[in-house]
């Protein structure tokens, strides 16, 4: 083999390297950004939970809890596509190793983002 065919070998490496590092962080900055829009939704959903009887009142008919669950199922569907969406879009189009990093990066962000929550909450 000769040094300028090694030397082409080596170059194709190294930038299909770097393509696979990008893919990886755009994975991770996209599963980042999924993860953060859990976390607002989260925390707007808790508000609003925690001020819901100054907001709407005592509610002692059958409307407390049917709210309740539609809120529920709304939070299901909307954390749900949020952080299962993309990764499913990717494994139907068969991209399917990027479909298991991604969800992967999005739980583990997810971590950390709980983990930040419980310390601020301790300290």
């Amino acid at each position: 083999m000769s040094v300028k065919k090694m030397s082409y070998q080596l170059e194709d490496s190294i930038s299909f390297n770097l393509f696979i590092n990008m893919k990886n962080s755009k994975l991770a900055v996209l599963a980042l950004l999924h993860s953060l829009g859990i976390a607002v939704y989260i925390a707007i959903v808790a508000l609003i939970m925690q001020n819901a009887e100054k907001m709407f009142g005592k509610m002692n008919d059958i409307f407390g809890p049917i709210a309740f669950l539609l809120l529920f199922v709304l939070s299901a569907a909307i954390t749900g596509s949020l952080a299962l969406g993309r990764p499913v879009i990717l494994f139907l189009d068969n991209r399917k190793a990027e479909a298991i990093k991604m969800f992967l990066y999005t739980i583990g962000w997810l971590l950390v983002i709980t983990v930040i929550v419980f310390l601020i909450k301790i300290l």
